[in-house]
């Protein structure tokens, strides 16, 4: 299959969309960890590895091949351990703290880290940009309530955090550099599938992995890796192609906007004004970056 080529524009569109489907990605996984019985790292593991074979399978089905060169093996090998990496940290921040907190820390850390890597990239509408994300990401999840959990796991859980945090970050800078013979389908189809065969394992050995199928696990299995994952993650690695890093990590923050409007739609749950005035921050930090995409490309 060959590269796709892209405009910025279109990568910034393919940001924004996959920032969407990220957004059905918490309820997906917590229906199919529900009904399955599985426990978060194995439905995280499961993700990986259903995702990646599904864009394997297609890609195959076109008559597409995997690159041969080491460069694109050890590109592919490296996403894989950071994608293993950023989901097994996420979802031990959750069970030691909670998902309010390690969505928190995790995606409101990620647009900091991609400045300290990047600080000559950095620009005032970007980093007022980060701020106003940071701040809204706050509102919009909100704090821990009192009897949580204690000091210790509370640090050992926001550590995890980070370390999701730079392994989503890190992904993200790979992503943003080209390999030649490798487009985002291949590097994120092989890419899921080690950190997926990597990271079963670890979770059948900690909390099990095995479930049986039946007709909704299945279901929900394979709309948990084809959307928020394998479709998701494409068009996330296709757009950091054009778009800069920056974008894409803030980007992401369109994830937990998204679950939070399902949420209300769906599940009945109302935000209060905290939560609104929240997502009002995040939308006008991500159009703030779109407008100073769009001002980047025309001067």
């Amino acid at each position: 299959m060959s590269t796709v080529r892209t405009t910025p524009s279109s990568g910034v569109s393919s940001l924004v969309l996959a920032g969407v489907l990220w957004g059905t990605g918490g309820l997906l996984g917590s229906l199919f960890g529900q009904v399955a019985g599985l426990s978060s790292p194995a439905v995280a593991a499961y993700r990986l590895a259903v995702g990646g074979l599904i864009l394997l399978c297609c890609l195959f089905a076109t008559g597409g091949r995997l690159p041969r060169t080491r460069a694109a093996w050890a590109r592919i090998v490296a996403t894989g351990l950071l994608a293993a990496l950023f989901q097994a940290a996420y979802f031990t921040a959750v069970s030691l703290t909670s998902v309010s907190v390690a969505t928190l820390v995790t995606i409101g850390s990620s647009p900091v880290l991609v400045l300290l890597a990047r600080p000559r990239s950095a620009t005032r509408r970007g980093v007022l940009a980060v701020g106003l994300a940071v701040l809204g990401l706050v509102l919009l999840v909100g704090v821990p309530a009192d009897g949580g959990p204690s000091a210790g796991a509370a640090l050992a859980g926001a550590a995890c955090a980070l370390v999701a945090a730079a392994g989503f970050t890190a992904m993200s800078l790979l992503g943003a550099r080209p390999v030649p013979g490798l487009d985002a389908m291949k590097t994120t189809g092989a890419g899921f599938t080690v950190g997926g065969a990597v990271l079963l394992p670890v979770a059948a050995a900690v909390s099990g992995a095995g479930f049986a199928p039946t007709p909704a696990s299945v279901g929900l299995l394979l709309a948990f890796g084809l959307v928020p994952t394998a479709i998701a993650y494409t068009l996330y690695f296709r757009g950091l192609r054009t778009a800069p890093v920056g974008v894409g990590v803030l980007m992401a923050l369109l994830e937990p906007l998204t679950a939070a409007a399902l949420a209300a739609v769906l599940l009945g749950d109302r935000l209060g004004f905290s939560g609104v005035a929240g997502g009002v921050l995040l939308a006008v930090a991500l159009v703030l970056t779109a407008r100073g995409q769009a001002r980047a490309r025309r001067a």
